[in-house]
């Protein structure tokens, strides 16, 4: 069933726990992700990059992720993810997402404030929950960062924008981690105890297990796994018999795969049977 990012993360709030949101690219990544979301009874996010949308490329998703959410009986959200600007964030809403992030992080806190404000203003008046972010979280490629969103800032974002979820700088970054990170837990907890609004964590894949459980219990309530998910399906492809030819039997391998790096994080999270 498809439900909006606002209702889905409540729960996970309410529940103590965190949604897995993985980025999707294909109708195989869809595939493992509703599979493993149904075998676990785990609410679940599915969401696409902001480059997805302004290429195209969601316009041929999105159908397919709001066909398994139709047909799905566990909770399933369709999110944009970094959204950049306006444009991939009306072109989500076209696609019918039920969730979308507007990252305006790069600009100063004030103008990051102002055009995220106005993002929530329409799309809440649609019954859609907006996820902003505030200290801007980059690549693995350029190390660990230690640049941390502030408590303060992160009070005065979310009461001036009312975002329904904010994603917080607190030691991740996207890619591959050249050496494993070390969440700013603490501050985690920090932001969560003043601001109340469930906190998004983004580049989840390649966290040690330990700082992913310490997070959830600090106060995120979302975590996002797009790496991860890439190399599951992709080393599921490589192992797959040449010979096979059907695109449709030789896919069934990386599906399993996908299947089973989500099983094995609904779990982490604490998702399973939550849904």
């Amino acid at each position: 069933m498809l439900v909006n990012l606002q209702t889905i993360l409540k729960n996970a709030d309410e529940g103590g726990y965190a949604v897995p949101a993985f980025n999707v690219y294909n109708m195989e990544t869809v595939m493992g992700v509703i599979k493993a979301a149904e075998e676990t009874r785990s609410p679940v996010i599915m969401q696409f990059y902001s480059r997805l949308a302004t290429t195209g490329v969601s316009d041929y998703l999105a159908p397919i992720i709001l066909k398994a959410a139709e047909m799905a009986s566990v909770p399933v959200c369709m999110h944009l993810d970094h959204g950049a600007g306006y444009e991939a964030a009306s072109i989500a809403l076209r696609n019918g997402a039920s969730g979308i992030m507007v990252d305006f992080s790069a600009l100063s806190l004030d103008e990051n404030i102002e055009k995220t404000a106005a993002a929530v203003k329409i799309l809440s008046a649609m019954g859609i929950g907006v996820e902003g972010e505030i200290g801007h979280i980059g690549s693995a490629a350029d190390g660990v960062p230690t640049d941390y969103t502030t408590v303060e800032e992160a009070k005065k974002y979310v009461e001036a924008t009312g975002v329904s979820a904010l994603a917080v700088a607190v030691g991740t970054a996207h890619g591959r981690y050249k050496q494993a990170p070390k969440l700013a837990i603490d501050r985690i907890r920090e932001i969560k105890q003043k601001v109340g609004t469930p906190l998004v964590l983004h580049g989840g894949s390649g966290i040690p297990d330990d700082q992913i459980r310490l997070a959830i219990e600090a106060g995120i309530r979302k975590i996002n796994f797009g790496t991860d998910i890439c190399y599951s399906f992709l080393d599921g492809v490589f192992e797959v018999d040449r010979k096979i030819y059907a695109v449709d039997l030789f896919m069934r391998e990386p599906i399993e795969c996908v299947k089973s790096f989500a099983i094995s994080k609904i779990e982490l999270l604490g998702a399973k049977g939550k849904a």
